[in-house]
């Protein structure tokens, strides 16, 4: 099962999410060790070759700029503090250097990114 160029309708379908994490979508005889291997029936039709750790934090913000729709130093306050929601609900706090990274990105202080931080972290959790 193939589309028009020869892939596996399964790759296919996972471009938009490789292209959204900065990953690579590899054929089955092109895969090592570390990748993520697609299956479908039974068979494995390819994998997921995640990127290296270093830039990840750029393009974790690169991916906030995109769904918010400008740089984080053009965005207003509101939209910064939502930006540094997405961004810690990514994970990217965890990365080493990630509030000084962000505070550069977002034209403010580390200070200003960890009292964001601070005031999202200490709401109270809402219930649907």
């Amino acid at each position: 099962m193939s589309d028009v160029n020869g892939r596996h309708p399964l790759l296919v379908a996972l471009e938009p999410v490789a292209e959204a994490l900065g990953a690579e979508l590899v054929e089955p005889g092109d895969t090592q060790a570390s990748d993520i291997p697609l299956e479908w029936e039974g068979a494995v039709v390819g994998a997921l070759r995640l990127p290296p750790l270093q830039g990840a934090l750029s393009r974790l913000i690169e991916g906030v700029e995109r769904e918010l729709g400008a740089s984080l130093g053009d965005l207003s306050r509101e939209d910064k503090q939502r930006a540094v929601r997405l961004l810690e609900e990514r994970g990217a706090f965890t990365l080493r250097r990630a509030v000084e990274d962000v505070a550069d990105a977002l034209a403010v202080s580390r200070i200003t990114v960890y009292n964001y931080l601070n005031a999202m972290r200490s709401e109270p959790v809402r219930r649907v």
